[in-house]
């Protein structure tokens, strides 16, 4: 009843069909975005057919004996046609666990999609993880704002606003990718010792490829950009990431103005407004007050999980 066919570039209409009208689909799942990086990894994705129709796509990867869903995506899991109810679901997770295992391999690590993201609910893999034993490895702590019932500002957040206005802080979509590119990575590189996982050249290419639902926001002080965010758009949450703000930026509230300018722009369009994980060190270790910044403007949590799942 059920049949695990691997990906292959012909089937990309056929993937990109059930991405696009599944319960739990995302545009990170799209094979447009998922190969841009394609030689990165050892592609071992599937679409899952019941009485040869699609109801569900896994896109994963493998490392060694290790099935991971997938390390080039921020999360993942099996992706349901609208029509695939639990007790399919429990099929699938068994013919996949086989099909796995007739590859070598002797585990698999799953990146649960957290449900902010569920067009309506989609956690029967959830279930289906239980019943086979999966075990919970790491969770994350992810800042949200339900745009139907935001939190309060901190009076600090408020301030900088203020501050912002004084000194004339424009706000505006943008395609000043490079500009932005730049400030962003001399941010990362002096504040935390990384570059970011995209190069330039590579935001501009998905940018392109997904001009509705990856956009740049920035902050500019004198033409100059003194802040900026990337923002991630599907049917229920705008999420932020790629946040930076320069020294000069900082001093004048430039970060406050352009969050509080895209809250208010996607509470008008959607569900959830995300901030994204304050973690390190596999999810045990908080960063306060990255946290705490997150929650000034009226977030609360949201947790990212992931399961490991022993096929042996």
């Amino acid at each position: 009843m059920i049949n695990i066919v691997p990906y292959e570039p012909s089937l990309r209409g056929l993937w990109n069909d059930l991405i696009t009208v599944a319960r739990n689909g995302h545009f990170l799942f799209d094979r447009d975005y998922m190969e841009y990086h394609a030689s990165r990894f050892s592609d071992v994705s599937c679409i899952i057919l019941h009485e040869d129709a699609p109801i569900a796509v896994f896109p994963a990867n493998v490392t060694g004996d290790t099935v991971h869903s997938h390390q080039g995506l921020t999360f993942g899991g099996l992706v349901l046609a609208d029509t695939t109810k639990s007790a399919r679901v429990l099929q699938v997770f068994d013919a996949l666990i086989s099909h796995y295992r007739g590859i070598g391999s002797k585990k698999i690590i799953y990146k649960a999609l957290p449900p902010i993201y569920h067009r309506r609910p989609a956690q029967e893999d959830l279930y289906a993880l239980f019943r086979f034993g999966a075990r919970l490895v790491r969770r994350d702590v992810t800042t949200s704002i339900d745009c139907r019932c935001p939190g309060s500002y901190s009076k600090r957040r408020l301030r900088g606003l203020k501050k912002a206005s004084s000194a004339g802080i424009q706000v505006r979509k943008s395609q000043r990718w490079r500009d932005y590119w730049h400030l962003l990575t001399g941010s990362l590189e002096s504040r935390h010792g990384v570059t970011p996982v995209h190069t330039i050249e590579e935001i501009e290419l998905l940018a392109s490829r997904f001009p509705e639902a990856i956009q740049l926001y920035v902050s500019t002080l004198d033409d100059h950009v003194v802040a900026g965010v990337v923002m991630y758009n599907t049917a229920t949450v705008a999420h932020a990431q790629y946040i930076a703000v320069s020294d000069d930026g900082r001093r004048v509230g430039a970060l406050d103005c352009l969050l509080d300018h895209v809250i208010l722009r996607y509470q008008q369009t959607h569900r959830f407004f995300d901030f994204g994980i304050s973690n390190e060190d596999g999810g045990r270790i908080l960063n306060e007050g990255l946290v705490s910044q997150k929650e000034e403007f009226g977030g609360s949590t949201v947790v990212h999980d992931v399961y490991e799942l022993s096929i042996e």
